[in-house]
Order: structure tokens, then sequence, then C-alpha cells
């Protein structure tokens, strides 16, 4: 499965790049005579042609006056936006800090009533403890951000978790056996996420399903993910935020999902899991 900014971004972006290209040949030229009419080098329309290079809105201006076709410069500029927002490095997405970055994502949250989450590296942030929160958020801090609203940040998740028990939302949470041993806290705040996990386990709006390790589970190469309703996929990537809303690539995530449901652990085999990783805590 590929998820990574260039297979989904690229994608988009030689969507519209073959826009443009129908665009040209309507217009009854070819590359040279478009390339000489906008007044740039012809090396410039083969990159936007291809998909290569992201045409500007100012490139998109010029390229329908070109061609013509003024009338197609709102709907191609609204395109082009929309492939700018696919994807968004941490840094840039967390400039305004922290609490911020959780903000932004609010209404999607809210309009959102079932949401199908996969976790590999950290707990899934509506499961999570405040303790467990402040210490992931730090060690994000510590390492992208001069700004320290950790505090701020922390409380805008934990008013969230209120959509838990709701009963307008429900939520399917798969966790990889590796997130409920991983050293991203202290023991003794560990000790209390798990503890928190096997409670909320519990709500009849929540199920937890917990993918076990070992030498015949099958590989997928898949990272963490968030799918909201079938309307989007949010996709946790190291080196940024991919958002995703072709219909194609969410039902691709979906399947993902299943998939890894028939792998995992529910109920009484999964607070097993759990509770064997709290003992390990001592």
């Amino acid at each position: 499965m590929s998820s990574t900014p260039s297979s989904s971004v690229i994608a988009a972006r030689k969507d519209l790049a073959d826009r443009l290209v129908e665009i040209r040949k309507d217009a009854g030229i070819n590359g040279d005579e478009l390339s000489a009419r906008c007044g740039w080098h012809a090396a410039k329309t083969s990159r936007i042609q291809s998909g290569k290079a992201a045409p500007s809105e100012a490139d998109i201006r010029a390229w329908c006056s070109a061609c013509g076709a003024d009338e197609q410069i709102p709907d191609l500029i609204a395109a082009t936006r929309a492939v700018e927002s696919m994807y968004t490095d941490w840094r840039r997405m967390e400039r305004n800090g922290l609490r911020a970055a959780q903000e932004s994502v609010a209404a999607l949250y809210e309009r959102t009533h079932h949401f199908r989450v996969y976790a590999s590296r950290v707990m899934p942030g509506m499961v999570q403890t405040r303790e467990y929160t402040d210490a992931v958020l730090r060690s994000i801090q510590r390492e992208r951000l001069a700004v320290d609203d950790v505090d701020d940040a922390v409380d805008v998740r934990m008013e969230r978790q209120r959509m838990l028990f709701s009963g307008r939302h429900q939520f399917g949470l798969l966790i990889e056996e590796y997130v409920l041993r991983a050293a991203v806290c202290d023991g003794e705040t560990m000790a209390g996420q798990l503890g928190h996990l096997i409670a909320v386990s519990a709500s009849p709006f929540v199920s937890v399903g917990i993918v076990p390790t070992g030498p015949d589970r099958p590989h997928l190469p898949v990272e963490d993910f968030y799918m909201f309703d079938d309307a989007e996929v949010a996709v946790e990537l190291a080196s940024g935020y991919l958002r995703i809303t072709q219909p194609g690539e969410i039902a691709t995530y979906a399947r993902t999902f299943t998939e890894l449901s028939a792998m995992a652990v529910t109920g009484a085999p999964a607070r097993a899991l759990i509770t064997s990783a709290m003992t390990a805590l001592g």
C-alpha cells in the first residue's frame, strides 16, 4: 500500500496537469506555442504537463489566457489549492504551536460519526490519558517547536475526548501490540494509560482491537491513519500530515482496516494482552 506524499499528491497533481493539457489541445496549439504566449521556457511547460512541477495560480491564469479558456481559471485554481492542501509537513502544521494544530481538526472530528483508527506507534489520541498525552506532546515540542504551549494543547485534546461518551460517535480502534510496550513515557504513566485503555474498551461506543505481534503475522506496510466516516483519511507520516479525500484511496484504507481487523483480537483476549503489558512494567 502506497501512501507517501508522492503517491497521493503527485497523482492529484497529474490529474490537474492532464486538464491543462486538454485545454492546450482544445486551443489547437503545441507546447512551444503555449510557452511563447506565456513568456516562459518550454521546459516549464513540459514539467507542468508531466505533473513533475506544480503550477502556481499565476501560471494557471497565464496558461488559460493563452488558450482562450479564461472561464476555466476559477475551477483550476480551486483544484490546485486542493492539491496543495493534501500534504502538510509537521513544521508547517505546527508553526503556530501545538494547541493550534489540535484545534485545526476540531470541526472534522465533530462532524464525524464513525472513526476508524490504526495506531502502530503511540496510543490513539482519543484514548490517551492526560499524562500520556503530555509525554507525547512534550517530546514533539522539544524536537520541533520553539514555543511551548503543551499544557494548552493537552487541554484541547482532553476536551475532545468528551466525544467518546456522547453517543453520537462510534470508534473502531486497532492498536499494534508494540504500542502497549512502547517506551514513550515513564512506567507509572504507561501503567495508568493501559488501565485507562481497558476501561474505555468497555464503552458501547468504542471497539478496541489489539493486533498481536508474532512470526506468523502478515506484514502490511501501512502508516498510522485516521478514517473520518468515508469522507476523509488522515495519514501520519514521519515527515508530515497527509489528507486524503479521493474515494478510490479512501476505499483502499477501508480495505486495509478490514484486513488489520481480521488479525486483531478483541474482548477478553485483547484485555489479556493489555494486562500482560501492565504486568511487564512491574
